[in-house]
């Protein structure tokens, strides 16, 4: 999965001079980027050695319907055996980058890396190992800037590359006549983008998936699969209703 990136949508941005600077550092961060597995840790059903995973976090951000420049970030760890929230940690933040398509982790990930950097910073034992990030291009960048594996979770597929929701669904619906429950994401270019999987057995709406740093596209969805109560994994999940509950509960949603 390649750094997010749209040129044609710089037309209309009225800072081409910042935008191709944006354009520079992703380049410099698909450098980067690694889609192998790159951790010391592995799963319970692994039969090689080493430490099983534990600690698998979630972050998202929640925006103000009336300002949508005020946004709760939120970081989220759970344990992975119990899926149970063992760390949670959430602040307000004023957004001063734009929302500009194919360039959104400048505006969404600075916010998301200070609250892992915080919990870095208290040495807690229960950091992330691996991280779920909703949205794929901001899994590829907050991955590489906090070089913490990290999987990319999407409820909606974006059209891209000739995909397109409407299709991966009737694809991942012939699929499951079939006895599968995944198909691969493959764009007209040929270029690979990740998986859409049914995570519940009694619904047809698929997740996406893809990988976003130090992971490969196989240990992210043996993750994602363990992580599922409902169809959203519950890293993301949980992120998703505790940033929302916190704008509500500071009388800003």
């Amino acid at each position: 999965m390649s750094m997010e990136q749209d040129p044609s949508t710089s037309e209309n941005y009225k800072d081409p001079q910042l935008l191709n600077k944006w354009i520079q550092i992703q380049d410099s961060l698909k450098k980067r980027l690694t889609t192998e597995d790159g951790f010391n840790w592995k799963l319970p059903q692994d039969s090689y050695s080493g430490e099983i995973l534990k600690y698998v976090g979630g972050v998202d951000l929640s925006f103000s319907k009336n300002d949508p420049s005020i946004a709760c970030a939120t970081l989220v760890v759970l344990d992975f055996s119990t899926l149970e929230v063992v760390h949670e940690d959430s602040a307000i933040v004023k957004l001063s980058v734009p929302y500009v398509p194919g360039f959104l982790a400048f505006r969404e990930a600075p916010v998301l890396l200070e609250l892992l950097e915080k919990m870095k910073k208290r040495e807690l034992s229960s950091y992330p190992q691996v991280l779920m990030v909703d949205g794929f291009g901001l899994a590829c960048h907050l991955g590489v800037l906090a070089d913490l594996p990290t999987i990319g979770i999407e409820k909606n597929l974006h059209h891209v590359d000739g995909l397109t929701q409407p299709r991966a669904r009737q694809l991942l619906e012939a699929n499951v006549n079939s006895g599968g429950d995944i198909i691969t994401l493959i764009g007209d270019s040929g270029s690979t983008f990740g998986v859409a999987m049914r995570s519940m057995e009694d619904s047809m709406k698929p997740i996406f998936i893809s990988v976003g740093h130090r992971i490969s596209l196989a240990s992210a969805i043996k993750i994602v699969k363990l992580c599922c109560k409902f169809r959203v994994p519950e890293p993301t999940r949980q992120a998703d209703i505790r940033s929302k509950d916190y704008l509500r509960k500071f009388d800003i949603s």
